[in-house]
């Protein structure tokens, strides 16, 4: 019998190794999460209060400052709802930023295995 699957297309030698080599990072990956131990739901609701807390403050934040600049500085626009907004947006670039740093990170460990 040959080394070709049944039913397969003949597969080359450079594809045999990137599929042997992206089971083996999948193979490592899951062995150091092990060793980690389980994080669980715990680790996963912390994860997703980091990311609710970094929206949150900014936002909270610019609603703050928008009160206080309304009851000073009154003008035809609510500084309010202008900070506000500009407090979310903040808070979802640095969400996103986060989110992606930790994406690359996790990107990063798979092409060191």
């Amino acid at each position: 019998m040959s080394d070709r699957q049944i039913g397969t297309p003949e597969a080359t030698p450079s594809e045999e190794d990137t599929f042997a080599r992206s089971i083996g990072t999948k193979a490592a990956r899951k062995q150091r999460a092990q060793r980690a131990g389980d994080q669980g739901v715990w680790f996963g609701l912390g994860m997703s209060g980091i990311i609710g807390w970094s929206v949150a403050v900014p936002t909270l934040l610019g609603a703050i400052l928008g009160v206080w600049l309304d009851d000073r500085h009154p003008q035809k626009f609510s500084w309010t709802l202008t900070l506000l907004f500009a407090g979310l947006i903040l808070g979802c670039f640095n969400a996103w930023h986060w989110v992606a740093q930790q994406d690359a990170s996790m990107r990063e460990e798979d092409t060191d295995d």
